[in-house]
């Protein structure tokens, strides 16, 4: 994330996140559910497509394995990032690396996902620098999961 500016006590990429969230909102309670699906998939491919290589192949393919493994999760934006939502309470998302400055992209879930263990620890984020075929076989392990 930016650094914070002091002065106001949010980034300006803070600042713009919200107003993209509030503006969300605003969208989602004017459209039915299965226009929202519809919108929600053409917004996130729209954002993944204002994407610069090599980040928006990562996003393409994330996107990707994520609706393969749950295809009964809803596309939407969430803060302005694609996220995929199970009765409109988002499970998983991912964060651009260039949109956030950072060096990879993450894949993270939200405490809707049924991640879980017996341990009473478990990890909710995950640091995405490309997608291997065994790194799809986890997220496609972990969607499905957090579905379950």
């Amino acid at each position: 994330m930016a650094k914070l500016d002091t002065g106001s006590g949010f980034s300006e990429q803070e600042r713009t996140a919200m107003k993209e969230r509030a503006a969300e909102l605003r969208q989602e309670a004017s459209a039915g559910r299965s226009r929202k699906a519809a919108a929600g998939e053409r917004d996130i491919q729209k954002k993944i497509a204002k994407l610069p290589e090599p980040h928006r192949a990562l996003a393409e393919r994330l996107h990707a394995v994520v609706t393969a493994a749950a295809p009964q999760l809803e596309p939407k934006l969430w803060y302005g990032q694609p996220a995929y939502a199970r009765n409109g309470d988002v499970v998983c998302f991912f964060r651009s690396g260039h949109v956030d400055k950072t060096r990879y992209t993450v894949l993270g879930f939200t405490d809707e996902a049924k991640l879980d263990d017996d341990r009473g620890l478990w990890p909710t984020s995950y640091a995405v620098a490309e997608v291997t075929p065994e790194s799809e076989e986890t997220i496609t392990e972990l969607v499905q999961r957090a579905v379950s």
